[in-house]
């Protein structure tokens, strides 16, 4: 008699009850892929990963070396118990991200960051030795920032710190924030436009419908409108962050997408399914994969946009899937369309982050990505820019970029039950800790977040 899986290949997992590292099978089962542990203490343990089998396995095509990065701690007691960084991690930081405040004005069941809750807030002094070692890290060339807490915009000099961001030549400034003040205080917004030039708004939205309460623990949908409308008038670019809670608002991303591509401030949207941290109640039926919410965009937009339109991110194919548009016409398609990615990722940089004037000086290769595009051969591109995009003034490339682009990602952080040591390693988004360490996102909240 034959087993009821077929082995695809060996990793290491963690026991989700003693969160001890055992050896795991990544398997195919019914047309899904699970992780199937053993624990010497637990016995064996079913998980799911992915709904796709073939997605899975084919995102392998878009793989490739990580970038070598400095490290701050050596191998110890080994994955995921030395960061951060050590010498096992295999990509270095494409996104930073630094907590400024644990205070908040929301009280979300789902929010990963409640373990640390609390009303304290760093010092200028500590955020800026903070940025000067993530600049460091990154030696001085450090991509994207996320301004992030609790609320970020509770900290009393939250416009400060965006200002010394900016100084220290971060490429991209993000603000991380639930919009109430945004909503609430028109001057705020319209001080948000001072940064515009390499800094974007990265807003909490679930729904266009009310289903904030379930989600959030309070009615939200006005709030998020004004605050995009006061982001809409002051032309603030924003990206969309949306938590994907199964059988309450994944019903809801055909809305949100057709919602954002009517909004010009609006120039991405990144799907985060839920991750089960902390002491969250798990159940398989809970869980929602990447590949799902693939599926879920593609039957909720009636195929106006594909699952084929994406394609896993090069620098971490494992949780990362990307769909970068440009706009024809009155519509916006999928660069993908346009040209083959797959063939061409090994010129494809480890980054979320492409100089376009860069790109465009070269006659046939990859830059990266970005948050803006992501780059293809210039040849191919050369016809979706305006003639002498080069020579533009940065004003006019900047207003073309906010215009003429659109991004949708799907990103699928790892818990203790997903967790899978690749994904882990390959993960690019660190929190910068107090400490001066860079901790990969999905390892902070899984384990360290108590600790720190």
């Amino acid at each position: 008699m034959d087993r009821e899986y077929t082995y695809y290949e060996f990793t290491e997992s963690i026991c989700e009850k003693c969160m001890k590292v055992v050896p795991a099978k990544i398997v195919f089962k019914q047309d899904k892929v699970y992780l199937l542990k053993q624990c010497k203490e637990h016995g064996e343990t079913w998980n799911l990963l992915e709904d796709d089998i073939e997605y899975f396995i084919n995102k392998r095509k878009y793989d490739k070396p990580g970038t070598i990065s400095k490290t701050q701690t050596t191998y110890k007691n080994g994955c995921p118990y030395d960061c951060g960084l050590c010498t096992e991690h295999d990509q270095h930081s494409c996104i930073y991200i630094i907590e400024i405040t644990q205070a908040c004005n929301m009280n979300c069941s789902m929010c990963y960051a409640k373990t640390s809750r609390g009303n304290s807030e760093l010092s200028l002094e500590k955020i800026e030795e903070m940025l000067d070692f993530a600049q460091d890290a990154e030696n001085k060339r450090a991509e994207i920032l996320q301004i992030s807490g609790g609320e970020p915009t509770m900290h009393s000099l939250v416009l400060e710190i965006i200002q010394m961001a900016k100084d220290k030549h971060f490429k991209y400034v993000m603000l991380n924030t639930n919009g109430k003040r945004i909503a609430e205080d028109e001057y705020f917004a319209k001080s948000l436009s001072e940064f515009i030039g390499g800094f974007e708004v990265y807003l909490q939205f679930d729904a266009v419908s009310e289903k904030y309460e379930a989600l959030r623990g309070e009615k939200m949908l006005n709030i998020k409108k004004k605050a995009i409308e006061n982001l809409e008038k002051y032309g603030i670019p924003t990206t969309l962050v949306c938590t994907i809670v199964k059988g309450i608002n994944d019903d809801e991303v055909g809305n949100i997408i057709s919602y954002a591509l009517t909004k010009n401030c609006i120039r991405g949207i990144n799907f985060q399914p839920q991750a089960f941290y902390g002491d969250s109640d798990y159940d398989e039926i809970k869980r929602i994969t990447l590949t799902k919410v693939l599926v879920n965009i593609e039957a909720q937009t009636k195929g106006m946009i594909k699952k084929s339109d994406f394609i896993p991110l090069p620098c971490n194919v494992e949780r990362v899937a990307v769909n970068y548009m440009y706009r024809k016409g009155s519509e916006f398609i999928p660069i993908v369309r346009e040209a083959n990615i797959e063939k061409n990722v090994h010129l494809i940089d480890n980054t979320l982050y492409v100089d376009l004037e860069e790109l465009l000086k070269r006659e046939s290769e990859f830059s990266g990505a970005c948050c803006c595009m992501i780059s293809g051969i210039a040849k191919e591109f050369r016809k979706l820019i305006p003639a002498n995009f080069v020579n533009k003034a940065l004003s006019e490339k900047i207003k073309y970029i906010n215009e003429n682009t659109f991004r949708i990602s799907v990103t699928s952080f790892v818990d203790k039950y997903n967790f899978d040591k690749k994904s882990i390693q390959k993960e690019c988004v660190h929190v910068v800790t107090e400490d001066l360490r860079r901790i990969p996102f999905s390892a902070y909240n899984m384990i360290y977040r108590k600790k720190v």
